[in-house]
This record gives structure tokens, C-alpha cells and sequence, in this order.
């Protein structure tokens, strides 16, 4: 029988089991710290502190990801000249989305939310972290040659990652915005990544400016939501 890498030999796992109590009072309290999560569009232009921003991420890069593969990259942005490229941009993208890409059907779904092609908070917010999404994994061999290894379920995996990276910037006591202008293919080129990696999500992090409001919206409730079989 073929060994296995080493990597991959079987390790103790490592769990803690709650009692039945422990286990609703660590749910209940999670759930009330998630529910007041919310989409912000008014940032504060304090600046957050590094370590925040680095300890998020590293609770994102604990995310499960198809065959291990881990095909994420994690990009922050704090320079203003970088930050101002990217509203520019954006805004493009944007500008011709609500004049010419939406159909009206798209516009009357985001018209509650106030939303417009404007984007401030790509600069005002002084932090940005923008998610890419590795479809493969690139090396040279001997000769100089390049090899690449294919990544499994990269959107899956990226997309759990991210909701990670929420959940802990919200714990930790920060605003977030999840921003997708589209096509993203800018954020390649004006951060300089490689042809492997592709954008996946934009993320302006910070605290909320002073009377910051939100829309007044509410979540399905569970009955909606969950089905048992």
C-alpha cells in the first residue's frame, strides 16, 4: 500500500464537547452577535489596527477548502493613491452597470437599499481587503518550465472563506461591506496579481461613521429558511 504524504497522516483531532446547555448558550450568543451584523456604507476614516485585520484573516484561512487546496489570496489596501484607482475604477464599472447593464428588474430590487453607482467608501474606509480566488496553483520545475496543479471547488472554498472573514471582523468589533462591482478584472491589474488569481470580493472594513444609518430591513425567519426531511 502507497504511504502517505506526511502532510497527511492521520492526527488526534482536536474537540471539545460541550454539554447540551454549552452548546445552546454558545449558539444563542453567537446568533445575537451575528444579527446585528450589518451591510455598512458610511465608514470613519480612523484607521484600524494591523493586527485586527491579520487575526481576521487568519480565522478566514481556517476555512475548509476542497482537497486542502486553500485557493485564496487575501489583499489589503490601505495606500490612498491605490484606494483612489480603485473607486475610480469601480465607478466606471458601476456608472455603466446602473446606466446600461440592469434590467429593470435588477434596478426596482436595489432602489430600497439607496443604492447608486457612487462609491465613496472604496476610499473613505481605511482599510480594503479584496478576496482572490486561485484557480490554480502555479510552479517551475528544473528547466525553468511552468507547472500548474489544479484547484477543487475554488468558489465553494472561497466563498466559505469569506464568510469566515465577516464573521470575524464582526466580532471584532467592525464594519464591513461586501462589494462586488462587475466584471472585476481591474483589481488584477491594479494590484498587480498574477493570471492565477482572479477577484472574488472587495471588502471596505472600518468603524462606522458617526450616525451612520442603514436600511430598515429584516431577515427571513427560520421557519422560512430551514426545511427538515
Amino acid at each position: 500500500m502507497a504511504r502517505m504524504p506526511a502532510a497527511y497522516r492521520p492526527t488526534r483531532l482536536r474537540f471539545q464537547r460541550l454539554s447540551p446547555d454549552e452548546q445552546d448558550a454558545a449558539l444563542l450568543a453567537f446568533h445575537d452577535r451575528m444579527i446585528a451584523r450589518r451591510t455598512v456604507r458610511h465608514f470613519s476614516p480612523e484607521p484600524v489596527p494591523d493586527s485586527l485585520i491579520d487575526r481576521a484573516i487568519a480565522v478566514a484561512g481556517t476555512a475548509p477548502s476542497g482537497a486542502n487546496m486553500q485557493p485564496w489570496r487575501f489583499v489589503v489596501v490601505r495606500d490612498p493613491e491605490v484606494k483612489r484607482r480603485i473607486r475610480e475604477a469601480a465607478e466606471t464599472e458601476e456608472l455603466a452597470f446602473y446606466e446600461r447593464r440592469a434590467t429593470d428588474e435588477w434596478l426596482e430590487a436595489l432602489a430600497p437599499l439607496g443604492t447608486d453607482w457612487r462609491k465613496d467608501f472604496l476610499e473613505v474606509a481605511p482599510s480594503l481587503i479584496v478576496v482572490f480566488r486561485i484557480d490554480y496553483a502555479v510552479s517551475h520545475d528544473d528547466t525553468g518550465a511552468e507547472r500548474r496543479m489544479k484547484h477543487y471547488y475554488v468558489s465553494e472554498s472561497v466563498g466559505i472563506a469569506c464568510g469566515f472573514l465577516l464573521a470575524a471582523l464582526h466580532v471584532a468589533g467592525l464594519a464591513t461591506l461586501t462589494h462586488t462591482p462587475s466584471p472585476m478584472g481591474f483589481l488584477a491589474s491594479t494590484l498587480g496579481r498574477p493570471k492565477n488569481e482572479k477577484p472574488y470580493l472587495l471588502v471596505p472594513v472600518g468603524f462606522p461613521a458617526a450616525g451612520a444609518t442603514v436600511p430598515d430591513i429584516t431577515k427571513k425567519p427560520l421557519e422560512e429558511i430551514r426545511v427538515r426531511v
